[in-house]
């Protein structure tokens, strides 16, 4: 399996910490929050990884992880010239998927759990992670059958539909490259991540794994507060992991 962390986009809802540097370079606790979704990925045995960054920012990333030899892995660098949705990312790395199977974990998301065995496990066609939350509608969100199985899948939702929302790792068979050339932009005129969701669920080829753990998206003042506290308190019980 082949790893992309997507480091792209403006990160214009933490403005101004933002206009100096990439929100995944912003400090969560002791280290770059980009190190995080990097760690889950690199825990997993992914050693193969692409980081997908914004032109303007693409120096700081080379400096901070250089080829990837530090971490006994190899870094590929791509540019996002400009945001045009998470499923853009299918787009620019299909050249180094190949026929393999991918990770894709978004920048600003750290998660508590150890997902190692989840992501080892995964054979082919798709699976992500949904976690309870009090805010769904800031998230794609899968409502669940009585069966407990995946029905439906919405982008922020007007309407509630559960509160489930779609964390920011997903694992994908070679397929996605396809099925993400075949999407069409939204209304919001981006490739959403959700299509390529339900394209998998169409097929019967998604499996929806809810976690208990913690789980935060950084892209927010506050849930940067949190996730400091978070990992402050992580390490002061012993429990934060070294790169």
């Amino acid at each position: 399996m082949k790893g992309i962390i997507l480091s792209g986009g403006q990160g214009t809802r933490l403005h101004p910490l933002t206009k100096i540097t990439s929100k995944q370079l912003l400090p969560i606790y002791d280290r770059p929050m980009i190190l995080y979704p990097l760690q889950t990925l690199l825990d997993a045995g992914i050693k193969e990884i692409m980081i997908i960054v914004a032109p303007e920012r693409a120096g700081d990333y080379l400096n901070l992880l250089g080829s990837g030899a530090a971490y006994g892995a190899r870094f590929t660098y791509e540019i996002q010239e400009k945001p045009m949705g998470l499923a853009q990312a299918f787009h620019i790395a299909d050249y180094f998927i190949g026929d393999d199977n991918v990770a894709l974990i978004l920048g600003d998301n750290i998660f508590g759990d150890d997902l190692t065995e989840h992501i080892k496990s995964f054979k082919g066609g798709a699976r992500i992670f949904a976690k309870e939350v009090p805010d769904p509608h800031r998230f794609g969100v899968v409502k669940f059958n009585e069966s407990g199985k995946a029905e439906k899948i919405v982008e922020k939702p007007k309407d509630f539909i559960s509160n489930y929302a779609i964390t920011g790792l997903y694992l994908y068979d070679k397929n996605v490259v396809g099925a993400a050339k075949s999407l069409k932009p939204s209304e919001r005129g981006e490739l959403e991540i959700v299509d390529l969701h339900n394209w998998y669920l169409q097929r019967g080829e998604l499996d929806v794994i809810v976690i208990d753990g913690e789980w935060i998206d950084a892209g927010t003042h506050d849930s940067l507060f949190k996730a400091n506290e978070l990992m402050y308190n992580r390490a002061k019980n012993g429990k934060q992991k070294s790169l």
